[in-house]
Order: C-alpha cells, then sequence, then structure tokens
C-alpha cells in the first residue's frame, strides 16, 4: 500500500475536455482534435450520438443521456491498447455490478457482463503520427426496453440511474490510466483472467476451432482441425452467435 501522501503514478486523463450534447461521433471529433495537435488524455464525451460508430462499420445506438459515450486521444499507445482498455472497462463494469454479476473480456474489444455485451470499444488512429482515439460506449443506465429489439437478448446494462454516469467516466478515466501504463504481460494477465472466449467453440471469416487463450502478442489462439492458429485482428464470434447472425 503506498503512503496516502504520495504523488499518484496514475496518469490523470480526461483534461481537457469537450462534452457535447449531440454529436455524430466522439471518435470523429477526436479524431479530428488530435489531427491539430490535442493533448495526451484529451476527452470527448456527448450525452447522444446520431452516428456512433462500432466495429466493422456497425452503428453504436443509445437512448440520450442513458449510455456513456466517450473518446479519449492517446499520444505514443501501448502495443496493447485495445486489450488495456477492454480490462479497464471490465474492471469498472466489475466493481458496479457486484459480485453476482461476471465481467469479461471477449477479444479483441468487447466487455460482456453475464455473457451479454456491456460495452464497445473502437481504437482509430494515425500508426504514423503516433496517436490513437479510444472510443467507448458503455450501458451505464439504459433499462432492458431501452435496447432495440434486435439485440435486447444479447446486450447488457448495468441498469443505474442517469447520476451515476459522470462517476463512472470518473472511475473509468481512473482504470484506464493505471491500464495503459501498466507493463504488458500486466495486461496480458489481466485479460486471460477475464478471457471470455477460451475454451470456447468460435467462428471468424477463415474458419473455425476452439479458442485457447490470448498469446504473449495479445493474439487470440485458436485450435483447429489443421492445428493452432492465432488472430491478430477481425471478428469473431461465437458458434451459437455466428449461426444465428443473418
Amino acid at each position: 500500500m503506498s503512503d496516502a501522501g504520495a504523488p499518484s503514478l496514475v496518469p490523470v486523463l480526461g483534461r481537457p475536455r469537450m462534452h457535447l450534447r449531440v454529436t455524430d461521433s466522439t471518435n470523429a471529433r477526436a479524431h479530428e482534435l488530435a489531427g491539430r495537435g490535442a493533448p495526451h488524455g484529451m476527452l470527448v464525451t456527448a450525452g447522444m450520438q446520431t452516428a456512433g460508430r462500432g466495429r466493422q462499420g456497425r452503428t453504436w445506438s443509445a437512448p440520450p443521456g442513458r449510455a456513456l459515450l466517450c473518446s479519449l486521444i492517446v499520444r505514443r499507445p501501448p502495443p496493447l491498447l485495445s486489450l488495456a482498455a477492454g480490462v479497464a472497462v471490465a474492471e469498472v463494469a466489475a466493481a458496479l455490478a457486484g459480485e453476482t454479476r461476471t465481467a469479461s473480456v471477449k477479444w479483441p474489444n468487447d466487455v460482456l457482463l453475464d455473457g451479454r455485451k456491456l460495452a464497445g470499444i473502437l481504437v482509430e488512429g494515425r500508426p504514423q503520427e503516433d496517436w490513437a482515439v479510444v472510443g467507448i460506449g458503455l450501458n451505464v443506465a439504459l433499462q432492458p426496453a431501452d435496447l432495440p429489439p434486435d439485440v435486447q437478448a444479447t446486450a447488457a446494462t448495468l441498469g443505474l440511474g442517469t447520476e451515476a454516469i459522470e462517476p463512472t467516466l470518473s472511475r473509468l478515466l481512473h482504470e484506464l490510466g493505471h491500464w495503459l501504463a501498466a507493463p504488458a504481460n500486466m495486461v496480458l494477465d489481466a485479460v486471460r483472467a477475464r478471457d471470455a472466449l477460451r475454451g470456447q467453440t468460435v467462428r471468424w471469416a477463415g474458419g473455425q476451432g476452439r479458442a485457447i487463450g490470448i498469446d504473449e502478442h495479445g493474439r487470440l489462439q485458436i485450435h483447429t482441425g489443421q492445428g493452432t492458429t492465432a488472430l491478430d485482428a477481425g471478428e469473431v464470434h461465437l458458434l451459437d452467435e455466428a449461426a444465428a447472425s443473418p
């Protein structure tokens, strides 16, 4: 335990902050700001997005004021940025959801609560300029009826009140500061402890197999009938999810 008077080693994130009542995408705004030289740790938040983006071109939507919608500018991003962000969100979810519920990380960047999607993470950036934007959508104050009918069976929410959004953001920024500065082996250990896919049969664009864990490079290892393959990017579905997809 550190001394109470010792300075914190966790980087301060979220300053400066731009809050927008409505925007098309917090990631788009943060991307523009980063390109114009905005500093490491600058945060863009919104009460509502009209064109929030998820992975693979999907949209991320939520009723106004009920989800935590934010994008963080990260300069000199660590190699395991996406996984570190996933661990940070999962730690927040575990703390707020209680001991009877399970928060896990679904490689590469979804956070599940009791097996249902609670949060999505989208990392975009310009490696040649050594910066990235981490976009996070976290269902804090949604109620089940707020979710679109087509995702009610697969989505999760913390089910808190709208007054919990700002405190949740404060928790998240603290966890992000910790995990973005953590050594790679610590991030990997944390992801492996919350791995939602390990031991599960999964399908991706190149085939299907049994997920056997995360390797030292942050790749998902999958055992197939022809051996073991390692995915460094892409969309992965649990086999029953893939079967249900159109």
